[in-house]
């Protein structure tokens, strides 16, 4: 039989030809430029995360062993809060395994990121007086990737199991409680580890400079959850009205 005369196959897939080009049907929605938002936060704030901060430096105040000023924190003190604010979104309105995928893919990007880094550092610099200031900026990456990746992958999974935990006795009601109930779960084992592991890496030395670098940064992400609760409601709404597959949980009638 001749060639000509076989069933046409669409390249190798085993599907008949068609007299159309074929494309795979993306998601629809607006979950893949979430998750593509979540993603850059995630790879800015770790880059961001390399230099060491300080406020108040000029001033000293202790409370026992703890130092209450100067206060220490990184360069992504101001992303970090948006990671978790965009996580709430992702669990609130598609749910814990679409927020699971989300941490997943941002957990494998991480991932890519060092390895890259760590390849372009490797590699013969055109002018070897810019390799030391390379390497300032990114030699500490790994420490503080590693630090990152451990901490966002345990906070981001106890944030997302927190709210939709409370979304299931809530239903649609008390957003404000699970926004800011699984915020104070997930921040506490995602600063906790973090600053554990990264401390020493922006010139942490000292048990008091550790504990406010804990602390400070728990407090403040919580805050910052706080604060931005009028956006995030606005952006949650604009989602759940506006995602076609959205479908509410009914709310039981009250009995009579």
């Amino acid at each position: 039989m001749s060639d000509a005369l076989l069933p046409a196959d669409t390249a190798g897939t085993g599907r008949p030809a068609s007299e159309h080009a074929a494309f795979a049907k993306a998601a629809g929605g607006y979950y893949t430029p979430v998750v593509a938002l979540f993603t850059a936060v995630l790879i800015i704030s770790n880059i961001c995360a390399t230099k060491g901060v300080q406020f108040f430096a000029d001033h000293s105040v202790k409370l026992g062993p703890i130092d209450i000023l100067p206060i220490t924190t990184d360069g992504a003190w101001f992303l970090f809060p948006l990671a978790y604010i965009i996580g709430d979104v992702l669990s609130e309105v598609y749910g814990f395994k679409a927020a699971r995928r989300a941490i997943y893919f941002g957990f494998g990007i991480l991932l890519l990121m060092v390895g890259c880094f760590w390849i372009a550092r490797q590699l013969p610099a055109l002018d070897p007086g810019y390799q030391s200031s390379f390497d300032a900026v990114l030699g500490t990456t790994p420490q503080l990737v590693l630090a990152g990746l451990c901490g966002y992958f345990v906070g981001e999974m106890l944030n997302s199991a927190a709210l939709v935990a409370i979304k299931e006795r809530t239903k649609e009601k008390h957003l404000w409680a699970r926004l800011i109930g699984s915020t104070v779960v997930g921040e506490f084992g995602d600063t906790l580890i973090f600053c554990s592991i990264a401390a020493t890496a922006i010139g942490i030395d000292s048990w008091g400079t550790f504990v406010n670098y804990v602390v400070v940064g728990f407090v403040w992400k919580t805050l910052a959850e706080v604060i931005v609760l009028p956006i995030t409601y606005r952006v949650i709404a604009f989602l759940k009205k506006h995602e076609p597959s959205y479908e509410p949980l009914p709310v039981p009638a009250l009995a009579s």
